[in-house]
């Protein structure tokens, strides 16, 4: 069951996560991973690195058929989510070449892209979110409850995401920004929730990471927190938002005690910090390989409560010839 990682630029990580499970399931099978760069990290710690094209070019979907079809692969994880849209409109294609691609429906893919709608949507679905001031608010800054918080609608990594204390500011990254998205400055204990779907959309598993440190926007120094509200509320927004496969990664604020978490943003893939919840034992990868083989996947919630992790930096080495 040879599995593909793509735009696995530095997940080595999550290469070893997969190496492993095939090692238990399907020792023979391989771990490949793609790129645009030949500089992907990632690339040259799998059992073999391919090149191609950007997801936003035109030839990326077919040379990605084309590259399964060529290597035999079974399995697919789309890794940014640029990507996510392109294959879950194309997933059937896959599937019927006899490859899973681990993406979502192309309608929540769509609207967890724009953080405007998904917290209109967690909302919706009666879970507390942001207030987004859009519209007539933003036409007068000043009147604005500071600190507020802005991002860009479809970015990530954190990228140009900020505080803004006064209506200067505010009016000066407004200008900068392309689509920014300004949210009332929520507070309390900030959350990563990594939640398990099966391809049936059902939430069977769920690990809470305090981010202690944040590095380029992604987590440095963490712990896992089995705390049974952030894991029944992840859950239920999961099956809530509908069509959801795979690991989802939801960010939420906690203020503790039976106040409900602030949820402001769902990634529909693995976050750069999942190797935490993996190490704590939460085996995504291991479920994802045996539900595309058929077999069914339990709730799970018998992972180590309290891991810590500390990140640091590491290195791999090439000939620059090869």
């Amino acid at each position: 069951m040879n599995v593909l990682l793509t735009s696995s630029g530095r997940r080595v990580a999550l290469v070893r996560a997969f190496r492993q499970a095939l090692d238990d399931l399907h020792p023979r099978s391989k771990v490949l991973t793609a790129d645009v760069s030949p500089l992907s990290a990632a690339l040259r710690a799998s059992d073999e690195g391919v090149l191609l094209p950007p997801c936003e070019d035109p030839g990326y979907a077919p040379a990605l058929l084309d590259l399964v079809r060529r290597r035999d692969i079974r399995v697919v994880i789309p890794l940014i989510d640029t990507e996510l849209l392109v294959l879950a409109r194309r997933r059937e294609e896959f599937l019927a070449a006899g490859c899973h691609v681990i993406v979502s429906d192309p309608a929540v893919v769509e609207m967890t892209r724009d953080k405007r709608l998904s917290v209109q949507r967690f909302r919706e679905l009666g879970f507390r979110a942001p207030r987004v001031f859009d519209g007539e608010a933003l036409e007068h800054p000043e009147e604005l409850p500071y600190p507020v918080f802005m991002k860009p609608a479809a970015g990530s990594s954190s990228i140009d995401a900020m505080r803004i204390d006064t209506p200067e500011e505010l009016r000066f990254w407004s200008r900068r920004l392309r689509t920014p998205v300004v949210q009332s400055l929520e507070r309390g204990q900030e959350y990563t929730i990594d939640v398990f779907a099966d391809l049936e959309g059902r939430a069977r598993c769920a690990v809470p990471r305090q981010r202690w440190e944040v590095r380029a926007g992604e987590i440095s120094k963490g712990r896992t927190a089995k705390d049974r509200k952030l894991m029944e509320a992840g859950k239920r927004l999961v099956e809530g938002l509908g069509g959801c496969r795979g690991c989802v990664t939801l960010q939420c604020f906690d203020r503790g005690g039976r106040e409900e978490p602030v949820f402001f943003e769902a990634n529909l893939r693995f976050g750069g910090g999942f190797p935490l919840s993996h190490a704590a034992g939460a085996d995504y990868p291991r479920w994802i390989l045996e539900m595309c083989a058929g077999k069914p996947i339990r709730a799970f919630d018998d992972w180590r409560d309290g891991v810590v992790m500390l990140r640091y930096d590491d290195a791999v080495y090439f000939d620059s010839g090869s």
